[in-house]
């Protein structure tokens, strides 16, 4: 699916589209997502120690944690914008099934809340830099 094709013209707009196709897309087929990052992107979840600078890296990322999630659940609680930045407030439940999820603070099997606060900064509609805080907690 062409993510970029259907994005809205005006740019705060257009920020809230890019990140919604990114935030939907990502767990259903990674490499339909990396066209939403702008050159030079650069992924960072702090409380893990990660640190992604390549379409490649980010794209493998994706695919070994999502493989490591089952009993997903999403809800959202904030998202805004502005040209440059957009801010993204969740929280996810799940199961971890596997180790792909790098420096997960909680071992495999546990199940686990976790709020994610995702801070992307835009440029020219596409992600430029994305940085992910992490809050978790055990619910087993």
């Amino acid at each position: 699916m062409n993510h970029l094709a259907s994005l809205p013209p005006d740019l705060v707009a257009r920020n809230l589209a890019t990140v919604d196709a990114h935030i939907r897309g990502e767990a259903e087929d990674p490499a339909s997502v990396m066209a939403l990052y702008a050159p030079g992107i650069v992924l960072e979840v702090p409380g893990r120690g990660l640190r992604l600078s390549s379409l490649a890296e980010i794209e493998a990322n994706y695919r070994r944690m999502f493989a490591s999630m089952a009993e997903v659940e999403i809800v959202p609680l904030d998202r805004f914008a502005t040209e440059t930045r957009v801010v993204d407030d969740c929280l996810v439940r799940l199961r971890l099934v596997g180790d792909g999820m790098v420096n997960a603070p909680v071992p495999v099997g546990s199940r686990v809340e976790i709020r994610l606060l995702h801070i992307f900064e835009m440029r020219d509609g596409l992600i430029a830099r994305e940085t992910v805080f992490e809050g978790w907690r055990r619910l087993d």
